[in-house]
This record gives C-alpha cells, sequence and structure tokens, in this order.
C-alpha cells in the first residue's frame, strides 16, 4: 500500500536563495573593501629643498659716495675781440690749433695808427720848443721883475704860459702812447693758453671795435674742471668734510657709465642753492693731460665723501624689497630661511651696507629665491665671502641710488612676511 499524503520540496528554488544570499555577501563585501581604500589617509608629501646661493656677511670698507650728472666746464673761454676798427689782413693761428699766452693770431692795418703817431710825434716836438722858449722868456723876466725893471703882471702872465705849454707836451706824449697802444692792438694775440676753436672772421674783412662774433676763441683744455649738483640732504656731510679740510676725490665717469675717464679732487662749493631743484653746485678740477675730457661734455661724476670702516658688507642682490620693506632672507642652522628685516647703508654696486640687521658671519641668499617663502628649505649649492656675481660688477648709473631688487615671485605673502618679520625683529 503506498502513501500518498505529503510532496518534497523541489531543489531549484532553495538554489536560487543561496545563489541571491551569496551575491549580496560579495557586494557588500567589496563595498566595505571600496569604503576602506577610498578613507585610507594618502601620506604626505615630502617637501623639496630649493636650490640657492648662500653668502656670508664680512666686515669691511666702504666708500661713502654721491653719484650725479656733471658738466665739464673749462677753466676760461675767451673770446678774442678786436680793439679798434680797420681792415683785417692776417691770421695766424690754424683752426684746432693749440696756442700759448701772447702767441700772434691776427694783424690789422696798422698805417693809419701809424700816420696817427708820427703826427702826434710833430706836435710834441713844436709843444716842446714853444715849452723851451716860454722857459727862457721867463728866465729874463724873472731877472727884471727882480730889479722892478718890469711890471708885475708880465711876469705872471709869463709864469701861466711856461705852465701851459708844460700841458700841452704832457697831453702830446699821452696822445702818442696811445697810438703806440693801437699800434698794439693792431697786433692781435692770445690772452690765455688753450686751443682755438673754428675761424670766425676771414682775412680782408673790416673789423670795428668789439664786433661780434669776434677773431677767434679760444677754450683752456688742462687742466679742467667738472661742474655737478648734489641735493640739499647730502650737503651736510659734503661740507662737514671740505671744512674740514679733506681732500674729497673725484671720479669721472664716460656718459654711458662703462668707463673711468679722470680723476680729479672737489675745490669749490657755490655759495647759493638752487630754490628749483634744491641743489648745490660743486666744482672739481681735473688735470686732464690726455685731454679726454671735453668741453661741455656730459659726464657722470661720483664723489666719495667718506669710508665706512668695518662695515657689514652683503652682496647687493640678497637685499629685497616687499611687503615688510627692505629685507634678506636669512639662513637657519637648520637649512631653513627666515625673511629678516635690515637697515640698507651705502653701496658701490657690488655690494651694500647693512646698518642694522645683521652681523659679520650671518649667511644670505643671494640667488635661486624666486620660490622661497619664510621657513622654507633650501639647499646651497656655492658660497663666499660677501661677495657679488658678475651681473653686479658693472658701477651703477650715475644719479641713482642702490636699486632694491623688485618683489617678485620671490617676496614672502603679505600674510606671511609681516609675521616673520616681526618675529625676527
Amino acid at each position: 500500500m503506498t502513501d500518498t499524503g505529503t510532496q518534497p520540496a523541489p531543489a531549484a528554488p532553495r538554489r536560487r536563495r543561496r545563489y541571491v544570499v551569496v551575491a549580496i555577501v560579495a557586494v557588500l563585501l567589496a563595498a566595505v573593501v571600496i569604503v576602506h581604500i577610498l578613507r585610507q589617509k594618502k601620506p604626505a608629501p615630502v617637501a623639496t629643498a630649493q636650490v640657492v646661493t648662500v653668502a656670508t656677511a664680512t666686515l669691511g670698507p666702504m666708500p661713502e659716495m654721491l653719484s650725479e650728472l656733471g658738466t665739464i666746464t673749462p677753466v676760461a673761454t675767451v673770446t678774442v675781440l678786436p680793439q679798434l676798427s680797420g681792415y683785417l689782413v692776417a691770421v695766424g693761428y690754424r683752426e684746432g690749433q693749440d696756442v700759448v699766452k701772447g702767441q700772434f693770431l691776427a694783424q690789422i692795418d696798422p698805417r693809419q695808427y701809424e700816420i696817427s703817431k708820427r703826427q702826434a710825434e710833430a706836435q710834441l716836438a713844436k709843444d716842446q720848443a714853444a715849452l723851451a722858449q716860454a722857459r727862457a722868456d721867463l728866465a729874463r723876466y724873472t731877472q727884471l721883475n727882480e730889479r722892478h725893471s718890469i711890471a708885475e703882471q708880465t711876469y705872471t702872465d709869463q709864469r701861466f704860459l711856461v705852465q701851459q705849454d708844460e700841458a700841452a707836451v704832457k697831453a702830446d706824449e699821452a696822445n702818442i702812447a696811445q697810438f703806440a697802444l693801437d699800434l698794439e692792438y693792431c697786433r692781435i694775440t692770445a690772452p690765455v693758453s688753450g686751443r682755438v676753436g673754428l675761424r670766425l672772421v676771414d682775412p680782408g674783412n673790416y673789423v670795428t671795435a668789439s664786433s661780434q662774433p669776434g677773431i677767434a676763441v679760444i677754450t683752456t683744455m688742462k687742466p679742467t674742471t667738472v661742474e655737478f649738483s648734489v641735493p640739499q640732504n647730502a650737503l651736510g656731510r659734503v661740507l662737514q668734510r671740505f671744512n674740514a679740510g679733506a681732500r674729497l676725490p673725484v671720479d669721472v665717469y664716460s656718459s654711458d657709465n662703462s668707463r673711468r675717464l679722470a680723476t680729479g679732487t672737489l675745490y669749490a662749493i657755490n655759495n647759493q642753492m638752487a630754490t628749483a631743484t634744491g641743489t648745490v653746485t660743486l666744482r672739481a678740477t681735473v688735470p686732464n693731460d690726455d685731454e679726454a675730457l671735453f668741453p661741455n661734455e656730459f659726464v657722470n661724476v661720483k664723489l666719495q665723501v667718506d669710508t665706512l670702516q668695518n662695515a657689514v658688507l652683503v652682496p647687493t642682490p640678497a637685499v629685497q624689497t616687499g611687503a615688510p620693506g627692505d629685507y634678506v632672507y636669512l639662513v637657519n642652522a637648520n637649512d631653513t630661511v627666515s625673511v629678516h628685516k635690515v637697515t640698507p647703508g651705502p653701496g658701490d654696486g657690488r655690494h651694500t651696507v647693512i646698518v642694522a640687521g645683521l652681523a659679520a658671519g650671518d649667511r644670505v641668499v643671494t640667488d635661486g629665491m624666486d620660490r622661497l617663502s619664510d621657513g622654507a628649505k633650501i639647499r646651497a649649492v656655492a658660497a663666499s665671502a660677501a661677495s657679488a656675481p658678475s651681473t653686479a660688477s658693472a658701477p651703477p648709473a650715475a644719479g641713482a641710488e642702490r636699486e632694491p631688487a623688485a618683489s617678485g615671485p620671490g617676496a614672502p605673502a603679505p600674510a606671511t612676511a609681516p609675521a616673520a618679520a616681526s618675529n625676527a625683529s
């Protein structure tokens, strides 16, 4: 007899349920793994050291210079003018020739003055004869007057006649001297030593006394002087040294400031200040033996007022200008840099004096500061004892003080630099 009361469950639905459970568990495990991976912290990037050039601040002398624009001013520039009228019959110089004082330059026709002189000499002889006759008559009248043989009035008149003849002789002598002087003026000579310019009048022209433009222009070439102006703020230091008897050297450079032309000495300071510019004109004498300086030439002038001894020197490129003012990147012992405020002083283009903020032996960054910031890691590739790079070897432009480094990518951000600067100060 067969039992037909219960039927067993099919196997296919049970397998499907197992697959679904397994799939759900796998998805959950995958989700957990992905979340774990996403939540993992990335390793912090390692800071790369910035490659820079470092120099050490040292002690040394620094000339205190004033750089100004100047003009070569001759000691003497003379326009030779005729002192009487006449035809110019000869010229005794070449254009551009060097002449000495008293050298013959030109000749005016002297014949009319020679004739006038001979006439004056003839008049002198006539008046001298009249004087001799008057004196002889006075001698006779004196004897007769002592004997009371003539009237007193006759004797007195004769005395006055002698005096008149004496005066006439003196006038004749003066006329002769005047014509002799005119003959000297006919021969025109150089009043000073120097160089003659281009010819102004050709032979054959009729010239008159003090006629323009003159016969020639003579300019003294050596020695010469250079004039330049200094601002009133710098005048006090110059006066202090000059009045103390110090010989202040002056270097003269070409207009492009590429080469030194001559060296001289300051010898005169003007007695007034130009109110329009607030400057005072100074003059220095220069030997100019090689005649490298030309009259009225524009030059650059450097006046050495004094020399600072034992000053703290750093290469000029190390001094930057930014939000905190003048600063340097000071190298710390742990190979990091910090923004350090400084007070710069005078410089010579290659080095700058640090008046305050640094001491001898401190290391500063001179190159590679484009991406530096306060606290950045550095790696020094070269070190030198306060030596400037070759680009700073050229002398600075005249009239310009130390140029501050332009603030750029290397300058600290405003939010960081002031805080670092305040900590450093």
